[in-house]
């Protein structure tokens, strides 16, 4: 899952540095990609799940220091420092929260439809009302799939400063019509096709999470020496 996770995430800093170079501030980038690289190399001899997560968050935190530079129009509106979970207080933040439990909710879906139990995870510890396992699953899809469409969204100017309201607790969500918008742009993305990187036949994004919900349940039944993560290039 790590793996997966770390290398999209790498590869969609690498194709910002590729197609605006001259836009973006590449030596941060650079960085950011190597450090992304080097978690890459050590995580096949890491000997605990600590240690596991301690290369996870290095690389995440390379990747969100490099994230805001993929923010090509409206940098003042979407003015974004850091992951707000809990909650959102950015209109950045609220778009990835909003998209990655739509996301999850699909993984946690397509979990369930192949006899594996969504909330038996292996990073993401047991705890209740939690689908630990889709969220293991969801690690890998974050940078190409939920993260670049929140990317288009704004690049492509669909989302406007008007869009949000804040709550009194300072948390920054879609108005109710800008989250229907949303759904409908997120219903398309999903129709679009791309080449599965292990199966190499062609399917719709839609489709990923069950495809890697299938490897994942043959795996562990047997049918695979290993889990072969998601990796987009």
């Amino acid at each position: 899952f790590l793996i997966g996770k770390i290398y999209n995430g790498r590869w969609s800093l690498e194709r910002a540095k590729r197609d605006h170079a001259m836009r973006l501030d590449t030596n941060q980038l650079t960085a950011s990609i190597e450090q992304m690289k080097t978690a890459l190399k050590i995580i096949p001899d890491a000997q605990s799940r600590e240690e596991l997560m301690g290369i996870e968050g290095s690389a995440a935190k390379a990747y969100f220091e490099s994230f805001p530079q993929l923010i090509l129009k409206n940098e003042s509106v979407f003015h974004f420092e850091g992951r707000t979970r809990r909650p959102p207080l950015d209109p950045v933040n609220a778009m990835l929260s909003f998209v990655y439990t739509l996301l999850g909710n699909e993984i946690a879906g397509a979990l369930e439809s192949v006899g594996l139990d969504a909330a038996v995870g292996f990073m993401h510890t047991l705890r209740p009302g939690r689908s630990s396992l889709a969220l293991d699953l969801l690690e890998e899809l974050r940078a190409p799939l939920a993260d670049r469409f929140v990317l288009s969204q704004i690049n492509l100017g669909k989302v406007t400063e008007k869009d949000f309201s804040q709550k009194e607790n300072g948390a920054i969500y879609l108005k109710d019509d800008a989250r229907k918008n949303f759904l409908s742009a997120w219903q398309k993305r999903k129709q679009e096709t791309l080449t599965h990187p292990y199966l190499k036949e062609k399917i719709s994004w839609g489709l990923v999470p069950y495809v890697q919900a299938l490897l994942l349940a043959r795996y562990i039944r047997g049918d695979l020496d290993a889990y072969p993560p998601f990796m987009w290039k």
